[in-house]
């Protein structure tokens, strides 16, 4: 096998650094062999297979491997692409975005450190998953809950550093963090708010500390690399009840989102809820081609037989109420009350309906881990999506012109809808899973193309991505372009003060440091 360098990395050097890199780990934490790179792989790639292809991957065992490891990459010019799980599916899995760097792969780093049951806190190291920590609370008989994203396997700290979300009341993980512990590119380790205290007793529990808080500068970036992490755990709420409604028709969308926006707003709904598409609770239950198999995407006369035989709508919408069983009770009157101002709209709670997508929810908004989001795959043959993520404000004008932009331009790209609206107290993530073949190389093309012409679209109308796949970091980045691109000639200049060498993740979020935006490799 050939082995694909990073660019402006000649052999010499690179094997150089491997061997630096194999004196620091141990050779069998150093991979090379094309069985070992292939978990480095994007698993749905919508270039072709190789284009983000690792030269290497490297696995660290401690902060102190981690510094040595940075170091010589430095002095060797090789660039490191640092994942923590791995498990970023949609959005390019552990493949790094320069092709040729090589992975620094942090799965071993896998310490549960301290889980506080006083002030309710965990302190992580990169290689925890959700399915891990969950685990460790069971068995402590803890009193508090973790909250978890759609699939329980990826990282706590990769995911929070992607600012994803889960859907109990502590949804937003970058703002139930507390408290970095970040390795820089000179090898400095540093600890952010008051972890820079020597012996601090605060670090997970007061998330400024003294000066100018720098957590969320270390996520969505390439300016360091986080070896641990604490975040805030929600307390067992003394019960707990989730519930689904369904809407029949595609314009319910628009009155559902504004009787939404003044509940969240309010904490009525406690929790971060979601709005699903017909074709994404249907590709839960089975493939495609169990109700269609003709060209082109499903016509609407299949989605009315989808709904009938499903017993769901056109939206589906997934929320939950926590607390001692007469706050429940309330809670879930006021929700039927203000859903049933939607004609045709019915009211399910958990045991009255036999969607697995609702049991799968529940877990979810349990804070309890599972894989079951992973069956909307089995929608197409060799199933792989990448995701079209932007945001909204939360009002159903808002919704439907979002909803509307992508399903026509899903249709005429061939391609089937299927998202789900993410529901926040202001705005909304509107989450489109692009499902293609991820075999067939025309597929593959018409669905690039299709989020390409939808990145353009949102933009124009006003609506940006929160997070993207490799393939379109730097078109993505190009659209937050106010003030002649001030913000990322602002994020280029915290890069090359904090990387001069330009070796961590060079490229992520389009963030290129000197030494290729001067090669002109820094589309690679």
């Amino acid at each position: 096998m050939s082995t694909t360098l990073p660019p402006g990395v000649d052999d010499g050097a690179f094997h150089a650094a491997l061997d630096k890199f194999r004196g620091v780990t141990g050779a069998g934490h150093v991979i090379t062999d094309e069985a070992g790179l292939a978990g480095y792989r994007d698993p749905y790639p919508v270039l072709e297979p190789g284009h983000f292809a690792a030269s290497a991957a490297v696995r660290p065992g401690s902060v102190d491997e981690i510094r040595q490891i940075v170091l010589a990459a430095g002095e060797h010019g090789v660039p490191l692409a640092p994942v923590s799980g791995g498990r970023n599916l949609g959005y390019g899995g552990a493949a790094p975005r320069l092709t040729g760097a090589v992975v620094l792969d942090l799965k071993r780093l896998n310490r549960i450190i301290e889980i506080n049951d006083t002030f309710g806190y965990a302190l992580v190291e990169p290689g925890v998953t959700y399915f891990d920590l969950h685990k460790a609370l069971l068995k402590r008989g803890s009193r508090f809950w973790l909250d978890v994203p759609d699939l329980g396997w990826g990282s706590v700290i990769g995911n929070t550093l992607e600012r994803g979300v889960g859907y109990t009341p502590y949804g937003d993980h970058l703002s139930i963090q507390c408290g970095m512990e970040v390795v820089l590119a000179n090898g400095d380790v540093v600890r952010t708010g008051m972890g820079g205290l020597p012996g601090s007793n605060t670090w997970q529990l007061y998330k400024y500390g003294y000066g100018p808080c720098l957590d969320p500068l270390f996520t969505q970036s390439n300016f360091g690399i986080v070896t641990k992490m604490g975040l805030w755990l929600m307390p067992e709420p003394g019960g707990y009840q989730a519930y689904m409604v369904t809407l029949p028709r595609e314009d319910d969308l628009e009155q559902m989102v504004e009787i939404l926006r003044p509940l969240r707003m309010s904490q009525q709904i406690q929790n971060v809820p979601t709005l699903r598409s017909l074709l994404l609770d249907a590709a839960a239950c089975g493939s495609r081609k169990a109700y269609y198999d003709g060209p082109g995407p499903v016509p609407d006369s299949v989605a009315s037989r989808i709904m009938a035989d499903l017993r769901i709508g056109m939206w589906n919408f997934y929320g939950a109420v926590y607390g001692p069983e007469p706050v429940r009770a309330a809670a879930l009157d006021a929700a039927r009350s203000a859903f049933g101002q939607i004609p045709g709209a019915r009211f399910y709670t958990e045991g009255e309906h036999d969607s697995p997508v609702l049991a799968a929810r529940a877990q979810i908004m349990a804070g309890k881990p599972n894989l079951e989001t992973i069956n909307v795959l089995q929608w197409v043959a060799s199933g792989g999506h990448v995701d079209f993520a932007p945001v909204s404000p939360a009002t159903g004008r808002d919704a439907m012109r979002q909803y509307l932009m992508v399903r026509e331009r899903c249709r005429e790209f061939g391609q089937d809808y299927m998202s789900t609206f993410i529901v926040g107290r202001r705005e909304m993530h509107h989450i489109c899973l692009m499902m293609f073949d991820s075999q067939d190389p025309d597929d593959r093309k018409r669905t690039r193309e299709l989020c390409g012409t939808l990145i353009e679209d949102a933009a124009s109308a006003g609506y940006g991505e929160y997070r993207v796949h490799p393939a379109f970091m730097d078109q993505v980045a190009a659209t937050f372009s106010y003030g002649d691109h001030a913000l990322l000639r602002l994020n280029e200049r915290i890069k090359d003060a904090l990387d001069p060498a330009g070796i961590l993740a060079p490229g992520k979020q389009g963030i290129w440091p000197l030494r290729f935006r001067e090669s002109g490799l820094s589309h690679s």
